[in-house]
């Protein structure tokens, strides 16, 4: 007879992750993140407070951190992922109600990126006595149905725990998922609070210590022939290089691939810094918010090939970036990406895929224009570097060549939201691994926790967030976690007082009037006078207010010899400058972007605007 463990179903859930291991000796699932209510704490509460002291993990503690909000300590988490190219990832656990309900931005957040989280919200009770209980949603129509339900559309794997057995299965399946390469995403178990403190007797096999290999899947043979003759057959070949180079381990693959056949590379937001700036066919930002070098590569391109990439609308200037009788080759390891925009597919790992054309195509050699990159990057030193003018505020640009002028081989640089982050893809100039943008769903508020995540996930590295004041306002208070734990990072808070880059997009892109966005075109009498380095100070950061170029250099140094965060708050313009990815067409360095003009209106701008915005979208590839 099998031999089995009394637990409730909460402490097996723990006991079961402290024990899911990777091939380098280190559990897959770090720890998790938990903000406590009804509907956790009694259940998983208890259990994570006896995985803490190591009493259900063979005495070997399963962390539990507290965060300040749902939503951005699940951000942290995320970010951790990415930090570690998915081979680890953490949990996050909520109670009922708007706690599950705050995750579910990040959980799409997640999803988007192709992160593993594993979303453990509490759920009512599954017997339905004290229905309805505080914060139950109820469904007049369906008995079955919770605000949990809510996490379906936004995570790859669902499923709720209704008795403790449900475990046996719901858990594996989840851990499946995370490790999947091509399926990889957010799970969400809905544990029912009373199923989480129910006892049930487990079969001590379920925990046996199991090592999660991530599979690294070969292409098949007649796409790989297929794929080889049509790069063999091209003359100008231009790459893509995706967040799934990165996720594959493929950078070097990639670097000697470009180099061995002349193959100019471009990047999208997750691909950038697979390649460090310096490698010679590296020539930066595709798209929307691409520079002169790499999106004249894409529009001469008689063969595009997309590495580890979804093709988003950033990366093809919604389909317009493309010359019509291009041909696209897809290289992802799932078919849904691998198929977009009618490419040829390459179902495979970025890195065997590389491998296998590398041996394929011998001596071939395409001609790439490293004229043009060389011109590219000498405008954007020049771009970076320009002088600010006395009496005025410098603009993101300037503010990213200080930056950059003490950087370090270390130097990480984190964005999400706004226009930092195409300013960043398009003048941030990385080593290999210095860049870390949350732009698939472009979320606000990400990067403060983010920031957090990234630094546990790569403690050896320099964590440098640029923040917009708009998008720290949205949610800060991972600062405050940050300082309890001492986790050192940066944080460059540019203040143009309002929402910069919308504002932009409402004026000079869709030919609208200024509303709304900037303090300055808001309907109120009082305009906001919001000391940021109060703000900052108030949750124990060290913060400080940087008057000019030289202060921020100095400052960004001299953060590196503290063991909490820093925040460096600059005053900057909210004006356009080149290479912003905003501009209304194909501009100096970016790409049309589609976004609905409306077709009349009594703005005097609004007419030329709509005509821009016909003549690029007649230019879009119709192909799916």
């Amino acid at each position: 007879m099998s031999r089995t463990l009394r637990l409730t179903a909460a402490q097996a859930m723990v006991k079961w992750l402290g024990v899911q291991m990777t091939p380098e000796g280190t559990r897959f699932i770090e720890g998790m993140w938990a903000i406590f209510g009804h509907g956790n704490v009694a259940g998983l509460g208890e259990a994570l407070q006896q995985g803490a002291q190591g009493d259900l993990c063979g005495n070997t503690p399963f962390p539990t951190w507290r965060g300040q909000n749902e939503q951005t300590m699940a951000h942290a988490a995320i970010a951790f992922a990415k930090g570690r190219a998915r081979r680890q990832a953490m949990a996050v656990t909520s109670s009922i109600g708007p706690g599950a309900t705050n995750m579910v931005t990040a959980a799409a957040l997640a999803h988007v990126n192709r992160l593993p989280v594993l979303f453990v919200a509490g759920d009512v009770f599954a017997n339905r006595r004290p229905d309805p209980v505080l914060q139950q949603v109820e469904d007049f129509d369906d008995g079955t149905v919770s605000a949990n339900d809510c996490f379906r559309p936004v995570v790859r794997y669902f499923d709720r725990i209704l008795r403790p057995e449900h475990l046996l299965t719901a858990l594996p399946r989840a851990l499946r998922v995370m490790t999947d390469p091509a399926d990889c995403g957010p799970v969400c178990l809905s544990f029912c609070q009373d199923v989480q403190a129910e006892a049930f007797d487990w079969p001590e096999a379920f925990f046996t210590p199991k090592v999660w290999l991530i599979r690294r899947p070969a292409p098949d043979a007649r796409e790989l022939a297929d794929v080889a003759g049509m790069i063999l057959a091209a003359r100008r070949p231009a790459i893509i290089c995706g967040g799934g180079v990165i996720y594959s381990g493929a950078e070097a693959a990639l670097g000697n691939f470009a180099m061995r056949h002349g193959i100019a590379v471009t990047e999208t937001q997750a691909g950038k810094s697979a390649l460090a700036q310096a490698h010679p066919m590296n020539f930066g930002a595709a798209g929307v918010d691409g520079s002169a070098a790499a999106n004249a590569a894409l529009r001469a391109a008689d063969l595009v090939i997309g590495i580890g990439t979804r093709l988003q609308d950033f990366t093809t200037g919604s389909r317009t970036l493309f010359a019509p009788d291009a041909r696209l080759v897809s290289i992802n390891v799932h078919g849904y990406d691998a198929a977009k925009h009618g490419a040829a597919s390459l179902v495979a790992d970025a890195k065997v895929a590389l491998e296998a054309l590398t041996a394929r195509l011998g001596d071939y050699q395409a001609t790439a224009d490293t004229a043009a990159r060389a011109d590219w990057l000498r405008a954007v030193d020049a771009h970076c570097k320009a002088p600010v003018t006395a009496g005025q505020m410098p603009n993101d640009a300037q503010v990213i060549g200080a930056v950059q002028d003490v950087s370090t081989a270390a130097t990480v640089a984190l964005c999400a939201a706004g226009t930092m982050p195409g300013a960043l893809k398009l003048l941030w100039q990385p080593s290999q691994g210095g860049y870390h943008m949350e732009y698939g769903y472009s979320c606000m508020g990400y990067e403060v926790a983010g920031a957090m995540g990234l630094k546990l996930a790569q403690p050896e590295r320099e964590v440098i967030c640029f923040v917009g004041d708009g998008s720290y306002m949205m949610a800060n208070a991972e600062l405050a976690t940050a300082v309890m734990r001492r986790i050192p990072f940066t944080v460059v808070l540019t203040d143009n007082r309002g929402y910069g880059c919308i504002n932009r997009l409402q004026t000079l892109g869709c030919g609208g009037a200024p509303f709304n966005n900037m303090y300055a075109d808001c309907t109120i009498e009082d305009q906001p006078q919001i000391d940021y380095v109060a703000h900052a100070a108030s949750m124990g950061a060290h913060a400080v207010k940087a008057r000019d170029m030289a202060e921020l250099r100095a400052q960004v140094v001299a953060a590196r010899g503290r063991d909490r965060p820093t925040v460096i708050v600059i005053d900057t313009t909210a004006q356009d400058f080149p290479g912003t990815g905003m501009e209304t067409s194909a501009g100096e360095h970016g790409h049309f972007w589609e976004v609905a003009v409306p077709e009349v209106g009594d703005h005097d701008n609004l007419p030329a605007a709509y005509a821009r915005y016909i003549a690029n979208t007649a230019l879009a590839r119709l192909t799916n």
